[in-house]
């Protein structure tokens, strides 16, 4: 954290900024940075023992499963390399997602992130297609999750939040939509993952979800008629949101979704808005939050009309249950309330998979028969 002497650009001091050994402590002994995330400790290894060592040693983890990877591939273990590949990649994930700065070590983590990807995409048992769609003068991009057979099938458009790219769902030996029958799309918009570097957040989601839809509908083998929007954490206001302005989406998930974000950010933990302040590319907190107050559902929720699903956790410290609940009254569609008892962000809880169960919902609102 920064302190008045030794001032960082974007991050004025707080006075629980002196408190930082404690936090510290916490991931040393937990490995985890949030006090949300599920029971068991967390991902980071051992060797990591405050949070500025995040990136550098998640960093050298993930390049030793890399090099496993590719020493059981010479192996000719293409299964055992494919799951390795995938666990580096999400560790490249885990360490890039800390540098709040587009600088050497950001693009080197994400850049190592986006090569055990590619190694996935040649090992998958399906196909995988990277995808790049022209938007607004660049590109936006996406994973093509392609389930097999020769009929068109419905798609399962993934929206990830503020601390994921699109490359953390779905793997590829456990694709809820794909057991399902459908194919999944996961998306990079502004400010996620590959868009990071050129597009900020922005509150009109709907624009790049638009250019994505189009561009299915130029596929003979993705049904255009039967997409469903699935978001997680931000990404659960910016799903509602897209389905709100985009008629043809068929069904929306809305996980864990702020209906409002100016009214949470007060209560939100430093490290969340320091990421948001990053990828909104905001010089300071106060222009961050100032940029947040354009994410808001208020009287936007109201032109929802296709099917709602909306899921939050009970003691969720990140969005309270209650902005689910907004949502939930204000779409005008059919509606779905799903409270998790004991859930906190993301529902983490032991008695609700939400991508299983939630994977069932899409199906069944896109007219997906499975045995």
């Amino acid at each position: 954290m920064p302190s008045p002497h030794r001032p960082k650009p974007g991050r004025p001091h707080l006075t629980r900024d002196s408190q930082k050994w404690v936090f510290d402590y916490l991931i040393k002994e937990t490995g985890k940075v949030f006090h949300f995330q599920p029971d068991g400790r967390g991902r980071f290894p051992r060797s990591v023992r405050s949070h500025d060592m995040i990136s550098k040693h998640m960093g050298l983890s993930a390049r030793r499963l890399e090099r496993l990877a590719q020493t059981e591939a010479e192996a000719g273990h293409p299964e055992t390399a494919m799951e390795l590949y995938y666990q580096a990649t999400l560790e490249y994930h885990d360490a890039q997602h800390v540098v709040f700065e587009t600088n050497d070590e950001k693009r080197f983590l994400h850049g190592s992130l986006m090569r055990c990807y590619e190694k996935v995409r040649e090992l998958a048992p399906y196909r995988i297609e990277h995808v790049d769609i022209p938007w607004n003068g660049t590109v936006v991009s996406g994973n093509l999750h392609l389930a097999p057979g020769p009929d068109p099938k419905p798609l399962v458009f993934y929206v990830p939040g503020c601390d994921q790219t699109k490359e953390a769902w779905p793997h590829p030996y456990y694709n809820q939509a794909l057991q399902r029958g459908m194919h999944a799309f996961s998306f990079d918009g502004p400010g996620q993952g590959e868009a990071e570097y050129e597009l900020p957040i922005r509150g009109d989601y709907e624009a790049p979800v638009k250019s994505v839809v189009d561009w299915v509908e130029q596929r003979s083998d993705l049904d255009s008629t039967r997409i469903g929007l699935w978001g997680v954490s931000l990404g659960g206001y910016y799903a509602p949101r897209a389905a709100a302005f985009e008629k043809r989406i068929r069904a929306c998930i809305a996980l864990s979704g702020p209906y409002d974000w100016a009214d949470i950010w007060p209560g939100l933990p430093d490290l969340t808005r320091e990421a948001f302040r990053a990828r909104a590319k905001c010089a300071t907190q106060d222009e961050a939050r100032k940029a947040g107050a354009a994410l808001s559902l208020k009287g936007v929720a109201e032109q929802i009309t296709c099917p709602l699903f909306v899921v939050a956790g009970k003691l969720d410290r990140l969005v309270p249950w209650q902005e689910g609940e907004r949502l939930a009254r204000a779409a005008k569609g059919p509606v779905e309330f799903c409270l998790i008892e004991d859930g906190n962000h993301v529902a983490n809880n032991r008695a609700y998979k939400y991508r299983t169960q939630s994977a069932d919902w899409m199906g069944r609102h896109l007219g997906v028969r499975w045995r």
